[in-house]
């Protein structure tokens, strides 16, 4: 079985949320959502779970920082193409995120990002085949 991925991120409203990363062209496992938590799926097996605060604190003693003034994670994720960097910036924008920073194109690699409603920090970015050494 191959190694799967769930981030789990809190957030304050559930239902908000869903509305915002639907936009983003995401979609959400039934089998995992209640009014607590739902399971956004990403690829094949990166997942990422959305739980509402109340719920997420009950998975740690620690308190929760304020992503929306504290940096507690940056969630990249890799597309196909530079278009579709510009893309998933563009519909996140349209829903309600922000731009904290300007697009950086490296040559090899294209990246921007947006910050969500809950503050969360994700990095799309774009990097060409031939730039990554399989070592």
């Amino acid at each position: 079985m191959a190694t799967k991925i769930f981030v789990n991120l809190p957030v304050n409203d559930l239902n908000r949320s869903v509305t915002f990363f639907t936009r983003l062209g995401f979609s959400f496992n039934p089998q995992f959502t209640d009014e607590n938590a739902t399971c956004m799926i990403v690829a094949e097996d990166i997942f990422v779970m959305l739980l509402v605060e109340k719920f997420f604190k009950t998975f740690t003693p620690k308190s929760l920082c304020d992503a929306t003034s504290c940096t507690e994670v940056i969630v990249s994720l890799s597309t196909d193409s530079r278009e579709a960097v510009d893309e998933m910036i563009g519909k996140a924008v349209a829903a309600g995120a922000t731009t904290p920073n300007e697009p950086k194109d490296y040559g090899f690699m294209y990246q921007h990002g947006f910050q969500d409603l809950d503050g969360h920090l994700w990095e799309i970015f774009f990097m060409e085949p031939n730039a990554i050494s399989q070592g």
